[in-house]
């Protein structure tokens, strides 16, 4: 019997991969001044696609006869980072440019900011670490973290920004 499985759409037809102008702009002028510019970088940021590395890591093992031992199974697993205060981020790249820079055998997968949000407090991490080898290295965490992944929008209101829900909470 012949099964035929689909994978979904992650939607992002014709993504190269690259981070748009819009992103390199936004984290370029935060850069240049992180203390008034980082919610207006989360907020082009939150409808950014991210990539998320993923890494095989070994299940079982099993040894042969001589004792060596060989994978008997692999899983892919997303890659947190622990910082020197012992919490735990998620990585996540704006473009495959910067994510080469950190690793240039990483293996890519497309997720939008809220599902790498979503992600990183799955895997217990405190935050999303964006672009850890640069150009430009941009933290969401704590609150943001939780709004993101609980699916509120930040939205400029006047010259302050505010969370704002776009959907019911109890469709996701």
């Amino acid at each position: 019997m012949h099964v035929v499985r689909t994978i979904p759409d992650p939607g992002f037809a014709g993504d190269d991969g690259a981070a748009t102008p819009e992103v390199t702009a936004a984290l370029a002028a935060y850069d240049l001044d992180p203390d008034h510019r980082h919610a207006a970088t989360l907020a082009v940021l939150q409808h950014a696609r991210l990539l998320v590395p993923v890494t095989a890591v070994v299940g079982d093992v099993e040894y042969d006869e001589r004792g060596l031992a060989h994978d008997k199974s692999s899983d892919m697993a997303t890659v947190l980072m622990q910082g020197q205060d012992g919490r735990m981020a998620l990585l996540a790249f704006t473009g495959t440019d910067a994510l080469r820079r950190w690793d240039p055998a990483g293996r890519p997968v497309p997720v939008s900011m809220r599902d790498a949000a979503r992600a990183a407090r799955h895997d217990g991490a405190d935050a999303l670490l964006l672009d850890v080898a640069g150009p430009v290295l941009f933290v969401v965490e704590g609150d943001e973290l939780a709004a993101l992944a609980d699916g509120l929008a930040l939205a400029e209101l006047g010259e302050r920004f505010g969370w704002l829900r776009t959907e019911h909470p109890d469709r996701g």
